[in-house]
């Protein structure tokens, strides 16, 4: 007979180093802003994105004299989508602007962040505190003097000003952590006549350990045990949380033991191997693919863990999911059945189900059927689609490749790719913000420079923010950008036709030519598109274009799934 569960010892807890206040780079002094900078690099921020602006200015002189790499970028919200992706790759990002005019264009971006668990620190010069005192008509300001906190406080899950030394120290630690802590954006708020302020008494840093309540852990792992051991029929769905709280390997563990099958869900795409023999796919309802489907729906036990159970995540809500059969784990919530668990962290409870023995089961392992990736046998002159573009890029991909994809037809498509590695697929998948991909790209690959990115953007979101490709050359990046151009916004078209869908078309091949660097080829062929892939390969050095021209109604195989689904339920 099986033991009980019980709670497992928990894994010793990875810190930031603690230790004495460093020095001001310049005058040796202990100061405000070296101990943010100090901070940020203790949990591994090596570098900043933003653009700079007078009011903290004084700042990025300290950041220029730090070790600390600065990479201005062409607008706010492109830093901050930049910021985004590196803590997607990094583990925690931070941009760095002025005051209202880039505070408050970074917003979409943080918004997304926030929504998404990505642990993005917000830097923003302020007017002086001395400058305030008979309340000038400053520029920038809009309001009052906090107006940009009071927008930032609803967009972040923890704020400060430092205005006070003897409080600015502390706020800097509590901050950090809670980013850590809930991987989601904070925002520190830095009047320019406090940058160099010293501390007033002695600080060490520090962070603080979050323990789950014993009895509530003890209890839920217990359920889950009973829940899990008695099925037969198991299975897993991964959600982004698992990568996001460094939780893989208990994740897989538990699933190897037992024997028990994963999907994952579109935003946590390549949250595990998608070659691990027990990965199933993305489930995201009528989207995904009927086999996945019918696995996950037909289990008698669904454990999601660190899921995000949004619309776009679980195929537009039409997925079905009994609650009664379910096991949920998020950061924020843990649900077995109907029963709640309050106080119990989902590191621990996963930490406690890698450990939790099951009842004997007969339980054989589940056939996965798995086809191979087909070669891609080029017809040279047919015209190209969507279905055969993503075909191609499928064959593409290898380990040292990133997926950013931008949202609409390319995300949905880029849900049937196979991904090798965990995290080697981006995307705002949840929060769906058109133009994040290429300034993504940039992040991406200032976070690890070894990983290529294999970018995929309408050419809607392209016109938005491909500036920032600019960006990418002047530091020598070399992410390969592939352009669906259909002239248009496609998923919009495929919801309610109309000409507000339809955008003017450029040459998006020559931008190259407008940057003074990289490559640009136009495709309209099966051979053209394959002679571009190669050339693109062949280009280490800088950016390469590849404008595709697909017919304004040619859409995804996922969403002709969907559209089949839907017109059955409507």
């Amino acid at each position: 007979m099986a033991k009980s569960a019980t709670i497992p010892a928990r894994p010793t807890p990875i810190h930031p180093p603690s230790g004495p206040l460093s020095n001001d780079p310049i005058t040796g002094r202990k100061t405000i802003g070296s101990y943010l900078i100090e901070r940020l690099q203790d949990y591994g921020v090596s570098t900043m994105f933003g653009i700079p602006g007078d009011f903290v200015l004084q700042f990025y002189g300290m950041l220029q004299n730090s070790s600390m790499d600065v990479v201005g970028m062409t607008r706010e919200d492109c830093a901050g989508y930049a910021a985004d992706a590196y803590a997607r790759v990094n583990g925690i990002g931070a941009v760095c602007v002025t005051y209202c005019v880039g505070g408050l264009s970074l917003c979409n971006s943080i918004a997304g962040a926030y929504a998404e668990k990505s642990p993005v620190v917000v830097i923003s010069g302020a007017p002086g505190i001395e400058e305030r005192r008979r309340d000038p008509l400053l520029h920038h300001r809009v309001r009052d003097f906090n107006t940009q906190y009071e927008v930032f406080e609803k967009i972040t899950v923890d704020a400060a000003r430092l205005e006070d030394p003897l409080t600015a120290f502390r706020d800097i630690d509590r901050c950090l952590d809670s980013a850590m802590r809930f991987k989601r954006p904070v925002y520190l708020e830095l009047p320019r006549d406090r940058v160099q302020s010293e501390r007033l008494f002695p600080h060490e840093s520090g962070s603080e350990i979050h323990l789950s309540d014993p009895d509530a852990l003890r209890e839920s792992l217990e359920e889950a045990r009973q829940m899990i051991g008695k099925s037969k029929r198991p299975v897993i769905i991964a959600g982004v949380e698992v990568h996001r709280f460094g939780l893989r390997e208990p994740l897989l563990e538990f699933a190897e033991t037992h024997r028990i099958p994963i999907a994952a869900t579109l935003l946590g795409k390549s949250v595990v191997s998608e070659k691990h023999p027990l990965y199933l796919g993305v489930y995201e309802g009528a989207m995904g693919r009927q086999s996945v489907t019918e696995y996950v729906e037909s289990s008698d036990c669904v454990i999601l863990l660190g899921t995000f159970m949004s619309d776009i995540n679980l195929g537009i809500f039409t997925a079905r999911l009994d609650p009664s059969r379910c096991v949920y784990a998020t950061s924020e919530s843990l649900r077995i059945r109907h029963h709640h668990f309050r106080d119990v962290t989902f590191a621990d409870f996963m930490h406690g189900l890698r450990t939790t023995k099951l009842p004997e089961s007969k339980r054989k392992p589940p056939k996965i059927e798995r086809s191979d990736i087909p070669t891609f046998d080029v017809n040279q002159d047919k015209p190209m689609t969507v279905k055969r573009l993503f075909q191609r890029i499928n064959c593409l991909l290898n380990d040292d490749m990133v997926v950013v994809a931008d949202v609409g037809d390319c995300l949905f498509g880029a849900a049937d790719l196979e991904i090798y590695r965990h995290t080697e697929f981006i995307s705002p998948a949840y929060y769906t913000s058109m133009g994040f991909a290429i300034p993504a790209c940039v992040g991406v690959q200032s976070a690890n420079r070894d990983l290529r990115p294999v970018v995929l953007v309408g050419d809607g979101a392209f016109q938005m923010t491909c500036l920032e490709l600019s960006t990418a050359n002047k530091l020598g990046y070399n992410p390969i950008v592939i352009v669906l151009n259909n002239h248009g916004y496609t998923t919009e078209r495929f919801l309610q036709d109309g000409p507000f869908n339809d955008i003017p078309n450029w040459d998006y091949h020559r931008i190259p030519d407008l940057l003074g660097k990289g490559w640009g080829f136009e495709v309209h062929t099966e051979g053209e598109l394959e002679k571009a892939i190669q050339a693109s390969l062949a280009n280490n050095d800088s950016i390469s274009l590849v404008n595709v021209h697909l017919d304004p109604m040619d859409t995804s195989p996922a969403l002709q799934r969907l559209a089949e689904k839907m017109s059955k339920q409507l």
